[in-house]
């Protein structure tokens, strides 16, 4: 057993050449001769210094990794090793490239079982997110291969180390490193006979990765979020009404707000002065307001710079009534979602029409679902939209009881969790003793979070105080998520079972 004094990552100097030629001979017993001369290396650090490091355990060589950055779509997906190498001059090199690609890793055999080889793997990750790579690839030996060849075409051999029948030291690290097969490639690298002349081309996605744009605006990690916590109560007319709307906008933009969320019918307290009327007809009044208030909330976007989610309000298309929201983005543009699943109440007291379109929202802090109330308690809506990219889902809702909210706020929670993505849902609270059918409210709003060593343990990133009307302003960072997906302690949508059932929008 080797007895460590320190470990230590460096940049590789041509200095180490000749440690570094033993330790090479050393590591590639398999195959002889082979080991890279001195003018290799030192063109290897000239042309990308960062891309050249060893590992040195009490100052001595126990492992190397050679690296360069190509521009991968000049390559066939049958290259070779000397084609990736431009026949070993690393001409193939280019700062403008988008993949880290691994010339050569080893670890000298008394220094295996340390774990050094991840720490080499872990650099080259770290290094392709910091130059912002889409990842990282090489060709992967398979050097038990020749034990079964004459039995197993190479994809069966894979899959084989694949579900553990058999063994093979190099491909199961990788594998066991976050390296995903992506092809198999015939007559990679010359002399490799241990592996019958086959190779794997194995590759890391980098999640962080973001294509370079020509555009001076960016897509936000950290974003913030305003929930308004809404307090029905009797407004003298709609002015009054929308003042304490821009109250509200001012208030979270203050604070800098990516979005502003209001719940559900927020504009019921309208209703008051058709409180005469039918159910029915006193709804079917409170959507002529709307495509005033949608205006409004618009302008209000522009000068407050806040993307603001509308909740939902009546409207009237092709004289049938349905339940509306409009998403309206600070950069000027409108965007509508409506609600497709009515409560039977909804149905049956106010004539409510059940919605048809779902979509997912291409916003300027990425990509949002939005699902009204009711919509919520069906878990295919959000797994479309999680389907297509979706990272926060907002539910504005209105319930007039705790357990009608409960069926709410638990829906939501298990929507963050099996669509790893942000859920917030912001509802009314108070009385309007003067509207039918809308007297009474209950409500708590609340950001939920997947339930994973990122995030809070409960699942719950902030909460509202129940039945009180406020603001809730919350940060979810998107590149958690990220994170979650490739490396959570699970993997909900990655473990879908798409074999035995799949979900398809119509």
């Amino acid at each position: 057993m080797i007895e460590i004094e320190n470990i230590e990552l460096t940049f590789l100097s041509l200095d180490d050449y000749q440690e570094l030629k033993e330790a090479m001979i050393q590591a590639y017993t398999n195959m002889p001769g082979s080991y890279w001369k001195e003018h290799h290396i030192q063109n290897l650090i000239n042309i990308f210094p960062q891309g050249q490091v060893v590992i040195k355990v009490n100052n001595q060589i126990a492992g190397c990794a050679l690296s360069i950055i190509v521009d991968y779509d000049k390559f066939d997906d049958n290259h070779t090793y000397k084609d990736i190498t431009g026949n070993y001059t690393f001409s193939t090199h280019t700062n403008d490239g988008d993949i880290l690609y691994g010339i050569d890793i080893f670890i000298k055999p008394e220094f295996r079982g340390l774990r050094l080889g991840r720490r080499l793997y872990d650099y080259r990750k770290e290094l392709s997110e910091r130059l912002n790579l889409k990842g990282v690839a090489f060709g992967g030996r398979i050097p038990n291969y020749h034990k079964y060849s004459k039995e197993l075409s190479p994809k069966e051999y894979i899959e084989k180390v694949r579900i553990k029948e058999i063994h093979d030291p190099v491909l199961n690290f990788q594998v066991s490193n976050d390296f995903h097969p992506a092809k198999i490639l015939k007559n990679y690298l010359e002399g490799d006979d241990a592996s019958n002349d086959y190779a794997v081309l194995l590759e890391w996605d980098n999640i962080y990765y973001e294509k370079k744009s020509k555009k001076a605006s960016i897509t936000k990690k950290v974003v913030r979020l305003g929930l308004i916590q809404w307090q029905m109560r009797p407004y003298k007319d709609f002015d009054e009404l929308m003042h304490q709307v821009e109250y509200f906008v001012d208030a979270v933009s203050g604070y800098r707000c990516d979005f502003a969320l209001f719940p559900e019918f927020f504009n019921a307290p309208l209703m008051a002065e058709n409180n005469h009327m039918s159910e029915p007809e006193a709804l079917r009044e409170l959507a002529k307001h709307t495509p005033t208030i949608v205006q409004k909330f618009s302008a209000l976007a522009i000068s407050y710079n806040i993307n603001i989610i509308s909740g939902s309000m009546p409207e009237i298309r092709n004289d049938r009534l349905y339940n509306i929201g409009y998403l309206c983005k600070r950069d000027g543009t409108v965007e509508s979602y409506e609600k497709l699943h009515v409560t039977p109440d909804e149905a049956k007291v106010w004539g409510m029409e059940r919605g048809k379109e779902l979509k997912v929202f291409n916003t300027d802090c990425g990509k949002i679902g939005i699902l009204i109330c009711y919509d919520v308690e069906f878990p295919e809506l959000s797994r479309l939209l999680a389907e297509e990219g979706m990272d926060i889902l907002f539910v504005p809702f209105l319930t007039d009881t705790q357990n009608g909210y409960s069926r709410v706020r638990n829906c939501a929670q298990a929507r963050a969790i099996e669509n790893e993505c942000y859920v917030a849902i912001a509802g009314s609270v108070g009385n309007l003793p003067k509207v039918h059918n809308m007297d009474i409210q209950y409500a708590q709003s609340m950001v939920f979070t997947p339930c994973d060593f990122a995030f809070p343990a409960n699942g719950v990133k902030a909460e509202a105080t129940p039945n009180t009307e406020m603001i809730l302003i919350a940060d979810v960072d998107i590149d958690l998520l990220r994170q979650l997906n490739q490396f959570g302690s699970v993997r909900n949508l990655r473990d879908r079972r798409k074999d035995i059932y799949e979900l398809k929008k119509m």
